[in-house]
């Protein structure tokens, strides 16, 4: 399921696309070596309600699928992954350039490169 994720498909990860939210928390989860109980104390809630968005009896909040991966210290483009899995739009804009922007376009008698 997580080796999934590396697969893109419209800019979307295909276990994002395949997965509920519930089976990508848990994933996470169990790949960070983290309880229910210890992600859900982490996190200020229950349990009881966190098992319950595994399994998929209960849908989380947009804030709680934040809180849930800040605090399983996922990647930005993880998170939007779980915010897609869940029904949300994404939070964090993708920058194709690993994080810095796109160079602009150089001015007409200009060396493109010097700096």
């Amino acid at each position: 399921m997580i080796r999934e994720r590396a697969r893109k498909v419209a800019g979307v990860t295909v276990a994002a696309r395949n997965a509920g939210v519930g089976e990508l928390l848990r994933g996470w989860r169990a790949l960070r070596r983290v309880s229910q109980l210890e992600l859900a104390l982490q996190a200020g809630v229950s349990q009881r309600h966190l098992s319950f968005v595994e399994i998929g009896r209960a849908n989380p909040s947009r804030e709680l699928v934040l809180r849930l991966s800040a605090e399983l210290g996922l990647a930005l483009r993880d998170r939007n992954a779980l915010l897609l899995a869940a029904g949300y739009a994404p939070a964090y804009p993708e920058t194709p350039t690993g994080g810095r922007a796109p160079p602009g376009p150089a001015r007409a008698g200009e060396d493109p490169h010097r700096p």
